[in-house]
């Protein structure tokens, strides 16, 4: 029988549109090892572990008269070089340049009628670096059936690891009767499931049946945001083209504030971006009155004794938290978000940094985009901003030899929100990756450097206790504590 696919997938791809594609990506920074690093490693690279990734080999299938909801079949015609592409920048490549070539890749639409997803070797960076984009549908990486490329193709050390024997062909694709008659079955043994098909069906309608009608459902949703959140600049009707701001600061920074005023690393990172949203709407004249706060939806882990080890979807919750943008000391701030975090942490489901760290692979990619669809599902909460943040291992990662040297995350916008945020700690480091619709936001990368002030503002807060460290980057084998 075809895998089909599940409600909650047919409602994200009911949202989607050419201003709110659905897809996550990453954006990871390379030294190349003296043996070099060129299109024709990473196709090979990509080869060898997609068969740990099976879901990278379908594409959707319609099921004739939208009877049940589309299935996944194997791609007859799966053409790797499709979906692994090259690009370079003129040399010497600068992290604007690239910037600017991730924000345009980030307003394109994936093709529905192959498999949902993309990898682009960014090579001409200066100092001889290159970069890797990979980019995924949110309905690809479920982290249960799928987890993210990227999580499989980092290796702990530059050796070259044992191919794996994958003698893969493409199953027979289902004809329409095939499929049909599949549909009808269904229905019949599980009648409870046509209420979910038909709607889930007429919201796909509604998606195609023309601008009038998608713009009076955008317009009722900036309504409704409107009711449940204040008014912001990050509230917007979306463009089809975005921007995206890449910022590097260090994990030691994060650690310091916490010895000294305590909660965790998570919650520095999190009173770093009040800083920063608050110290950018100053700059655009917003008011940030005492009372202010922003309303953020921060997906988190959580542990379920009841839940397989592996089925990390499960595994990922929303948390609603306010962020007072209206306190004017980064000290109350960061105490202000620890508290509201402590019921989290009170439960006993929280899940410490360490144990993310130590999930097979580079997990933050896969954390990311399950962290996204968790957003997505409950965008009706009406929230302001999405905060994403994932602790990566503290100890350098390869791709065929290459050692990965910066990791940022790249969210997809939400309808009606012009903002997302991603945070990502890797050896020794903390990457955002901001990403923003290029015409409500033409100023975002002050945002950028306003995150880099915030958290210098809480590490001086620090230091008047206690004597600061030198700034330079350091390895650790350690992980942050969240």
């Amino acid at each position: 029988m075809s895998e089909r696919l599940r409600p909650r997938d047919m409602a994200l791809l009911a949202n989607e549109s050419a201003s709110a594609p659905a897809h996550n990506a990453t954006l990871e920074v390379f030294e190349p090892s003296s043996a070099g690093f060129d299109y024709e490693r990473l196709l090979a690279l990509i080869a060898d572990r997609i068969a740990f990734v099976p879901r990278y080999r379908q594409r959707l299938r319609a099921v004739p008269g939208r009877l049940a909801n589309p299935v996944w079949v194997d791609d007859d015609d799966f053409d790797l070089t499709f979906h692994v592409r090259r690009s370079a920048l003129p040399r010497p490549g600068s992290m604007e340049q690239l910037r600017e070539l991730v924000a345009r890749i980030m307003s394109r639409r994936l093709d529905r009628n192959r498999p949902l997803w993309e990898v682009y070797l960014v090579e001409g960076l200066e100092g001889g670096r290159f970069a890797i984009l990979s980019k995924s549908h949110q309905i690809l990486v479920d982290g249960i059936s799928t987890v993210d490329l990227g999580q499989v193709i980092l290796d702990v050390d530059p050796r070259p690891r044992d191919t794996v024997h994958d003698d893969w062909r493409p199953a027979r694709e289902p004809s329409a009767s095939a499929l049909v008659a599949e549909a009808v079955s269904e229905t019949v043994r599980h009648p409870s499931r046509l209420p979910e098909t038909v709607l889930g069906n007429a919201e796909s309608v509604a998606r195609v049946a023309g601008s009038t009608g998608r713009a009076a459902v955008s317009a009722l949703a900036a309504i409704t945001n409107r009711r449940a959140t204040p008014e912001t600049p990050i509230h917007a009707a979306l463009s089809e083209q975005r921007r995206f701001v890449a910022v590097r600061t260090e994990l030691e920074d994060y650690r310091r504030v916490r010895r000294v005023h305590g909660g965790t690393v998570n919650d520095v990172i999190l009173a770093t971006v009040t800083g920063a949203m608050r110290a950018w709407l100053m700059t655009r004249a917003e008011s940030v009155h005492g009372s202010r706060s922003l309303r953020a939806m921060v997906p988190m882990s959580v542990i379920d004794s009841d839940l397989e080890p592996t089925s990390l979807g499960s595994q990922v919750t929303g948390h609603l938290l306010n962020l007072p943008i209206g306190e004017t000391s980064p000290v109350v701030r960061l105490h202000q978000v620890s508290y509201a975090f402590k019921a989290h942490k009170d439960t006993g489901m929280a899940v410490a940094a360490d144990r993310l760290a130590d999930v097979a692979g580079f997990a933050p990619t896969t954390f990311h985009a399950l962290g996204s669809r968790v957003a997505a599902a409950q965008a009706r909460l009406g929230f302001d901003l999405v905060v994403t943040n994932v602790p990566g291992p503290q100890f350098p990662l390869y791709a065929a030899g290459a050692q990965m040297l910066e990791s940022y995350p790249v969210q997809p916008l939400l309808p009606g929100h012009a903002l997302s945020i991603g945070v990502t700690s890797y050896d020794g480091g903390v990457y955002f990756g901001i990403n923003a619709d290029r015409d409500a936001l033409p100023d975002v990368d002050v945002l950028g450097q306003c995150v880099v002030e915030a958290l210098a503002e809480l590490v001086d807060s620090a230091s008047d206790t206690r004597p600061r460290a030198p700034r330079g980057r350091k390895k650790t084998t350690g992980s942050p504590t969240t």
